[in-house]
């Protein structure tokens, strides 16, 4: 059982959890303002389905990076993988990535259920089941299949869509049933902070990844080209919460308090100066966890900001 745990990978949690959080909150602030109700089961089903997702990318990124033999060569590496290190056998984790697949499919439909049916918005269910089944195909072909898209360098890209636009919107979209064209800065917030998190993994492992043929983003630009672009991913976020707090006229209704957020500027601006500090790629692993946090801190102060202060 601890060994499955640890292939769960635990820490990536909290950063799935960041966008459903900051795209219901926001939206639970625009539809209360215009005196509707926010369902909080269809949240509690939002979080279910997004941790399931992430769980089956782990699994799946075990089992991907196991069998085509990226694990064997890790040094200094924090997380043992498990199908690498023969915890787990290769047989084993194919079935638990197809058995959670299975389970996100299902938790899937259940929230577009919530969602949708009591309104009988059949179209926006279907068109969320097939955003849904992209989901799973996504978080299963970073590193299973023929050509995995995280050795071609796209893990960035999916990243940025899923765990930002996708995650933010969609989740916003759940209880509005509409789309604000504003709702693209704080979407594209989380999915810079998450594309930071994978940049970092991959400048962690650069050296491994090299060896292995893993043509990550980071290695196709290079160590110190990646560490500008990730210091380029850390700073720009909270410019652009702050740019959807101004276009919301915030600040001339005096609701200051919703600028609570703009705190994280102390910590986020230390952690970029230490990251730019480290010379050497296995010195990185500490910060994957401290930039998951302060993704999903900027979300929930954002939640509460514009929600219970």
């Amino acid at each position: 059982m601890i060994d499955w745990i640890k292939a769960a990978r635990l820490r990536t949690l909290p950063l799935s959890m960041s966008g459903i959080i900051m795209g219901s909150f926001i939206a639970r602030w625009r539809v209360i303002e215009n005196g509707g109700t926010w369902d909080w089961k269809i949240f509690a089903m939002a979080i279910l389905v997004t941790l399931l997702y992430q769980i089956l990318s782990n699994f799946a990124n075990d089992y991907g990076d196991g069998v085509i033999g990226t694990d064997k060569n890790r040094i200094g590496e924090a997380e043992q993988r498990a199908v690498a290190s023969g915890k787990i056998t290769a047989n084993q984790m194919r079935n638990a990535v197809i058995l959670f697949a299975i389970l996100s499919f299902l938790a899937t439909v259940g929230l577009l259920y919530l969602a949708f049916f009591k309104e009988n918005l059949m179209k926006e269910f279907y068109i969320f089941v097939g955003l849904g089944i992209a989901c799973i195909l996504a978080a299963i072909c970073y590193t299973v299949g023929k050509k995995p898209y995280g050795y071609l360098g796209l893990g960035d890209i999916f990243v940025f869509v899923f765990f930002g636009l996708v995650s933010v919107c969609g989740s916003y979209f759940l209880f509005t049933k509409t789309f604000h064209w504003d709702m693209l800065l704080p979407a594209t917030a989380i999915g810079m902070l998450s594309a930071a998190v994978l940049n970092l993994n991959n400048m962690r492992d650069i050296e491994n990844d090299a060896i292995s043929g893993k043509k990550t983003l980071a290695l196709r630009l290079g160590f110190r080209n990646a560490m500008v672009y990730e210091v380029i991913l850390l700073q720009l976020p909270l410019i652009l919460m702050l740019v959807f707090m101004m276009m919301n006229g915030l600040h001339t209704e005096r609701k200051y308090y919703a600028f609570i957020f703009f705190i994280l500027m102390f910590p986020m601006t230390g952690l970029r100066r230490k990251i730019m500090q480290v010379k050497q790629p296995s010195e990185l692993d500490p910060f994957l966890k401290q930039v998951g946090i302060m993704t999903l801190m900027m979300a929930i102060l954002v939640a509460f900001g514009l929600n219970y202060f």
